[in-house]
């Protein structure tokens, strides 16, 4: 009677205390981070910034895994169709609100089949000139322009990105007209801006930064609705034409059906990171802040920038078949 009441009392106590032992703690193995643009963009630098700090409190690597094309469309496809257990993650940023409506045709919609998880960074873009350019401020730029009409190409990360956007906003709000020319991201767009063969783009600051003062390129104003301490003496592009305000982005999701268990420890360790000073120090280096929110906050947000961006896309015409 003993011994079975014995084997009773062992059974109860390994019911109790198996699930505890069912799973390792997430994560067991490396993660990775899509990215939907090239190395070396504003993008992958958020990305890379962020994947160094979260690996080490994570205690596994977040490997970031650049995944370029089609506006992003590319490297969301990748995560939504990836198991959704928190070992796939999606570099989340504006083309993700814009495409919703510059695509004619998605193979997801973006708002249910992806999970905001947290914010990464945020911050204005900067409207920038190669030094051959003659203009030195917004007004001059202007008067070059419309002696110009169709002559200044703009270069962009491509189309229906906020650096194609912010152009299109510019020329409508400044009746001017300029060429776009679209590439896959900032980094060869740089390239060819420092060259000369494009003349104006509306570069992410965090990207261009290091150009802007070595004197690769000129900052003419910035597209925030203040001035920039990183750049305090360049102003914003409102100041010559009230009421002009862009900027951009960036956080992370993952597929739909993540549990919410895993969707919470990513969200607190994201936000520990971007509370360290040492991160609020380097971003404010590149021109942008921490952007930390709760899941249901960033959900709110990227609803919020769907329908913005939906009503700038459909007032500048772009779209994509």
């Amino acid at each position: 009677m003993i011994g079975l009441v014995r084997f009773l009392v062992l059974g109860l106590c390994l019911a109790l205390c198996g699930p505890s032992f069912a799973a390792d703690p997430y994560p067991t193995r490396a993660v990775r981070l899509i990215v939907g643009f090239p190395a070396g963009g504003p993008t992958d630098i958020v990305a890379r910034i962020m994947a160094q700090s979260l690996s080490e409190r994570l205690g596994q690597q977040i490997i970031v895994e650049n995944r370029p094309g089609a506006g992003s469309n590319i490297a969301t496809q990748a995560v939504i169709t990836s198991p959704p257990d928190g070992y796939t993650l999606l570099l989340v940023s504006p083309p993700h609100a814009i495409n919703a409506t510059l695509y004619k045709k998605l193979p997801y919609n973006f708002l249910e089949d992806i999970v905001p998880v947290a914010g990464l960074a945020d911050g204005p873009n900067v409207m920038e000139v190669h030094p051959s350019v003659p203009a030195k401020t917004v007004a001059e730029f202007i008067v070059y322009a419309r002696a110009n009409p169709g002559k200044i190409s703009f270069a962009s990360a491509g189309n229906g990105t906020t650096i194609h956007l912010s152009g299109e906003l510019f020329m409508a709000m400044a009746g001017v007209k300029m060429l776009h020319v679209p590439y896959r991201g900032s980094a060869p767009a740089l390239t060819d801006m420092i060259s000369g063969q494009v003349h104006v783009m509306f570069d992410n600051v965090l990207s261009s930064i290091s150009h802007l003062q070595s004197g690769a390129l000129r900052p003419l104003a910035v597209t925030s609705r203040a001035r920039l301490e990183t750049l305090p003496d360049v102003p914003t592009v409102a100041e010559t034409v009230p009421g002009y305000e862009t900027g951009t982005w960036w956080g992370v999701g993952v597929p739909k059906g993540t549990p919410a268990e895993i969707v919470d420890k990513l969200n607190r360790e994201i936000n520990a990171v971007l509370a360290e000073p040492k991160i609020k120090a380097r971003f404010g280096e590149l021109g942008a802040a921490p952007f930390i929110v709760t899941p249901a906050a960033f959900a709110a947000f990227l609803a919020a920038e769907t329908e913005k961006w939906g009503k700038a896309v459909k007032f500048s015409g772009a779209s994509v078949d």
